[in-house]
């Protein structure tokens, strides 16, 4: 596997997303809600950040869509659930939905359909760790850690700790075990080892 993100890549972008929520957005009324179940790790280091930046505690969510996904039941496989834990009222406030990597846009369609259930938020924020491209619909991020592009049929991984014992994101191409590849490299930015 080819590794677009290492540990040290994965802290600065959380760090920089961080501050331009503070810059961008007002922290009284905020709150986070991640995607679960690698969002949601993602949403709790964001509010850590905001907490250093501006002494702000921000309230954090975990946001299960299993049952709001337009594909459920076309796969073979059964669905991974996870617990919806939102334990505040959305209503009039500002959410930053937090997912790991933005692909076809059809994960935050259903995270909007589900948070919609719950309340009505004065506005909804997108913020992913990566942007992979290839949008299925209309749906573009207001905060991204990387943008990566890649071809349709890779498959684009974060890791996080929490839940696989180490951080990272990597990229394989497509389904037929092809040669992996390394991602373009953005200019300013180096690998960590």
């Amino acid at each position: 596997m080819s590794r677009i993100l290492g540990p040290d890549d994965i802290r600065r972008a959380l760090a920089r997303i961080a501050h331009e929520i503070v810059e961008r957005e007002r922290t009284e009324g905020l709150v986070l809600v991640g995607i679960a179940d690698r969002g949601d790790h993602l949403a709790l280091r964001l509010a850590r950040e905001i907490a250093t930046i501006e002494g702000a505690q921000i309230p954090v969510g975990v946001l299960d869509i299993t049952f709001y996904r337009d594909d459920i039941g076309m796969t073979a496989e059964a669905p991974e659930v996870h617990e919806t834990r939102i334990p505040f009222d959305i209503t009039g406030r500002t959410v930053i939905l937090v997912d790991d990597v933005l692909f076809t846009g059809r994960t935050i369609r259903a995270a909007m359909d589900a948070l919609t259930d719950l309340g009505r938020a004065r506005r909804i924020r997108l913020a992913v760790l990566v942007d992979r491209g290839h949008r299925e619909l209309p749906i573009r991020a207001d905060f991204v850690g990387k943008n990566v592009p890649t071809q349709l049929g890779d498959d684009v991984r974060v890791l996080v700790t929490e839940v696989d014992g180490e951080d990272g994101a990597v990229v394989q191409d497509g389904p037929a075990g092809r040669t992996i590849r390394e991602a373009p490299a953005v200019a300013g930015q180096e690998e960590s080892a």
